[in-house]
């Protein structure tokens, strides 16, 4: 999909600029304007859908990282007829899990999922709504590896290229704005 799908233009739109926030010198990328639009949150399923099927053959599970993947992967997941594992901070997630740590500016988190969310070998499709630092996503990454999933690619509404998140990556990067 390009990014001049009049769908993706939509959304851009709509994203909302935020000075200051969550911490002076950061602006904020604000998505939650998109979901209150169903007309342009549909447009982005659709989008997100059918770039996802033709770009990542034979995907068997959307996995939604905590907790803005949330909103898109289900939607995602249910447009392709496939499943849908959510990745969530350490504690959430009730039974045996697979958790990895991983460190961020400030210190250090942790994520998992349940340990018989994901086959060994399934193919998965990671999501979000921005890459920053790439942290979390490695994380997410890694928690794939672990699991012994095949990872397709990393999917993310908004990458911001100028903090090199994708850099962390070794797997294919797509978004849609920056």
């Amino acid at each position: 999909m390009s990014r001049d799908d009049p769908r993706i233009q939509a959304v851009k739109n709509l994203v909302e600029l935020v000075e200051d926030f969550p911490k002076p010198g950061i602006l904020f990328k604000n998505l939650f304007p998109v979901l209150r639009n169903p007309a342009v949150f549909n447009g982005l399923i659709q989008v997100l859908s059918e770039d996802i099927k033709a770009r990542c053959s034979g995907v068997e599970v959307i996995v939604g990282l905590d907790s803005r993947g949330f909103l898109f992967g289900p939607g995602v997941a249910l447009q392709l007829g496939v499943a849908f594992v959510p990745v969530r901070k350490k504690g959430k997630l009730p039974g045996e899990t697979i958790s990895v740590e991983y460190s961020l500016e400030y210190g250090k988190d942790s994520c998992e999922i349940q340990k018989n969310s994901i086959r060994p070998g399934q193919k998965v499709v990671i999501i979000d709504d921005l890459l920053a630092t790439g942290g979390t996503m490695k994380a997410a990454c890694d928690l794939m590896e672990a699991a012994k999933a095949e990872v397709l690619a990393c999917v993310v509404v908004i990458e911001l290229n100028e903090l090199n998140g994708k850099d962390k990556l070794k797997y294919p990067v797509i978004s849609y704005l920056s």
